[in-house]
């Protein structure tokens, strides 16, 4: 039930490890053992049991990483975090697809205000690590990030969220226009090939733009880099016109974070998320992401036309 910690002692510390995993806070563990077996864990002894986590984080952290990697998936999720007083903080995340089709979370780091430059030092550190070919880049429009990634990979594409794109949008439009402005950007992001999306755009621009000057604008600015999937084979745009493949994650991850109400240290940030992202990792290592199995072909011509 427990194979990263069978080294460990008797079946309570892996209990203890489960439930911490899981989301519960170190006073809960406490009381819930006190009540199953009459004796009294406090908070610290808890923690401590945890500890034996940070021997894994401290390696996981510096582990060699493969050379090539189809896509990376960028994105933070912001937690309470105690550093004296309570304040939210950043938990940055990078989910690679290997030149396979599995995917992998290759690294997570905690602590400040998500910035283009914090995600330049970690996709630096990736870089050092081995990671050193990437085809496509996924990300949300954070100020920056596209130039600290085209910085660490010159090389590589850069893929802006188009759902995100879309929903930000959305909110600046009028609500009775917004099933309509909906419905035509699909006729742009579903359309079978980049031209007939451009045309599609042309369209748009041409039936909006006097209503929504600034909105349409903002999309004539960003359509290349929200229409790079397109250059991409057919099997597998839908899973990287968007950041949705690394959210699902993110969305775990404060699942399991919300029942601590807020987080009493860095080091408790790091542990529960460490142990959510060995789950999903070991979850991930025999299942390729769809489509990326027919497309493997094509994207090692795009690695050896890029890179060689």
């Amino acid at each position: 039930m427990f194979p990263p910690y069978q080294r460990h002692t008797g079946w309570l510390e892996e209990a203890v490890i489960k439930m911490y995993q899981s989301g519960m806070s170190t006073r809960e563990i406490g009381k819930f053992i006190e009540r199953i077996l009459g004796n009294a864990y406090s908070p610290t002894t808890i923690s401590h049991i945890t500890d034996v986590v940070k021997e894994d984080i401290a390696k996981w952290h510096t582990r060699p990483l493969q050379k090539r990697y189809s896509v990376l998936y960028l994105d933070g999720v912001y937690v309470k975090l105690r550093r004296d007083t309570v304040e939210k903080e950043v938990i940055y995340v990078v989910l690679g697809v290997n030149e396979e089709g599995y995917r992998e979370i290759l690294d997570f780091f905690v602590g400040g205000q998500e910035s283009a430059y914090g995600w330049q030092e970690i996709l630096h550190n990736l870089y050092k690590r081995g990671l050193q070919e990437v085809l496509l880049g996924v990300f949300d429009g954070l100020p920056g990030l596209e130039e600290a990634f085209k910085a660490v990979y010159p090389k590589a594409d850069v893929q802006r969220c188009v759902v995100h794109k879309v929903h930000n949008t959305l909110n600046r439009v009028r609500k009775k226009d917004q099933f309509e402005v909906a419905e035509d950007l699909k006729l742009i992001y579903r359309a079978p090939n980049k031209e007939m999306a451009l045309q599609m755009f042309q369209q748009f621009e041409s039936k909006w733009s006097s209503k929504y000057p600034r909105e349409v604008q903002s999309w004539a600015n960003e359509l290349d880099v929200l229409l790079t999937f397109m250059d991409y084979p057919s099997s597998i745009r839908s899973v990287i016109y968007t950041t949705n493949a690394i959210e699902r994650t993110i969305k775990e991850i404060r699942k399991r974070l919300k029942p601590m109400n807020s987080l009493s240290s860095l080091e408790a940030a790091e542990k529960v998320v460490y142990l959510t992202i060995q789950d999903f990792n070991e979850k991930w290592a025999g299942r390729k992401l769809r489509g990326f199995a027919e497309a493997h072909e094509a994207l090692q011509r795009m690695f050896e036309e890029r890179y060689n």
